[in-house]
Order: structure tokens, then sequence, then C-alpha cells
């Protein structure tokens, strides 16, 4: 009897070793270099692109997207380039470190965010106000966000008169945390605002959309680098993320989607 039972106990233990052996076999890693305004949505992206494939691991490596292809331009191992705009993978393009030509997944959006609660009416007009003292905006040579936000200003005819005023972020999230110790008001991600820490701040007292009128829309792209070129599972996650899943929770996070 105590046999029988030794014999099942090893048994079950060879079982979990071949399942585990089984799950190393055959699942594998696919890394995307994400642009930081996406960190909000790229985990509940993630966690959705596993309920039909578990066995595919999804490592993130979150920057600007300036920094992201310089590190890509300079042979970092990613599978594919998620963007905040469309010059960068272009670029990669281009240059033949991509496979497929940029794509639009997402519109992103800028939003004026305040620490303190105040009349948000005036919309970007409010940056005028002598009460303003530093104001973040994403560095405009390494952030799209950044160019977007001197643009709206420049269009806004705010530039030249508050550029002593700005506190540059290398990225929208380090932006985004400036604006909320640092500075008075930032210029930031709309996306941003969707994360559960930020669901405090008040929209039209603490945050209202900048009037897409003012800049160029921040059409976000998408590329499978040459790394990936042998990778299907990169591939299933690039086709998941122009997927109609994909856009409903972009959507559900401030993005617009094609």
């Amino acid at each position: 009897m105590n046999k029988k039972i030794e014999r099942g106990s090893v048994m079950k233990k060879i079982l979990l070793v071949l399942m585990m052996l089984s799950t190393l076999l055959f699942s594998s890693t696919v890394t995307i270099a994400v642009a930081a305004n996406v960190s909000y949505a790229i985990d509940p992206l993630i966690k959705a692109f596993n309920k039909t494939n578990p066995e595919i691991k999804i490592n993130v490596v979150l920057g600007s997207s300036g920094k992201l292809t310089a590190q890509i331009s300079h042979g970092a191992p990613y599978d594919i380039f998620i963007s905040a705009n469309m010059k960068y993978p272009q670029k990669l393009y281009d240059e033949k470190m991509a496979i497929t030509k940029p794509r639009v997944y997402a519109q992103g959006a800028l939003a004026l965010l305040s620490q303190k609660k105040q009349d948000l009416s005036t919309n970007i007009k409010i940056l005028d106000q002598s009460t303003i003292g530093k104001i973040a905006i994403g560095n405009p040579k390494t952030a799209p966000y950044g160019v977007a936000a001197v643009e709206a200003l420049k269009n806004a005819k705010l530039y030249e008169k508050l550029k002593e005023k700005f506190v540059y972020g290398e990225s929208i999230s380090q932006t985004v945390i400036y604006a909320t110790s640092a500075a008075d008001v930032g210029m930031i991600a709309m996306s941003a605002l969707y994360s559960p820490k930020m669901k405090t701040y008040e929209k039209s007292t603490q945050w209202v959309e900048v009037d897409e009128k003012l800049y160029t829309p921040i059409n976000q792209g998408i590329v499978l680098l040459t790394h990936a070129k042998e990778n299907a599972e990169a591939k299933a996650f690039y086709d998941f993320m122009l997927s109609s899943k994909a856009k409903v929770i972009l959507q559900s996070y401030g993005y617009k989607t094609p």
C-alpha cells in the first residue's frame, strides 16, 4: 500500500516537472518598447492579449519615443516599438530597422492639469494668468507630446511670453510628475488622467482637454522591428494592437482610434 502511495507521489512529481518543462519549451517572450504615455494602458492591453495567448510573455520597456528610438538604432533587442507619434517609427522603417510600415494604432490628446482647483473655462489661456508660475511640458526634443504642447502654445500666441516658465519633462510620465509636484499647471497626455492614481483629479476644475484645433493630431505609430523577423508571437501582439479589442481598451484610456 505504501509503495503504491510512493509510486503515485513520484508520478505526480514527474508529471509536474513535465508540465513545467512544457511551459518553458512552448512559452516565449516578446519585448516591446513602449512610449511613456501608453504606460497607463499597456497592462490592460497585455492582460486582454494573454486571455487568448497565455503562453506568450510580454516584456515592457518604457521610455520617451526619442530615447527608445536611439536604443533601437544602437541594437537594443526589442521586437515591437509602440511610439507616441509617427516620426520615430518612420525613421526606423526608413533605416530598415523595422519590417512593417508604421501604422496608426491610436491618436493622443493634450490636457491641462492643475494641482489646485480653478476655473479652466478659458482653456489654454489660463496659462497667461499672473498666478501661474511654472508650467510643465514635455521636452519637444524627446517627447512628441512636448512638440504638440509647443505647437499649441505658439498657435495660441503664448509661447514667447511663457517660455521662461517651462519645466521640461524628458517623457510624458515625467511631465505628469512635474505637473503634480513642481509646477502650477502641466500640459500632459490626456491618457495619463485615466490611470487609477489620477482619478482624484476633477474634470473642468483640475483638468481640461486642450483645444484640439491648436495642434496637429498626435497620431501614434507601431512597427514590428527587425529583431522580430522570425517571431510569430511578436506578430500576434502586433496584430492585437491593431484589433477592435485593443481599440476599445485604448478608447477607455482617453485615446481616439482609427
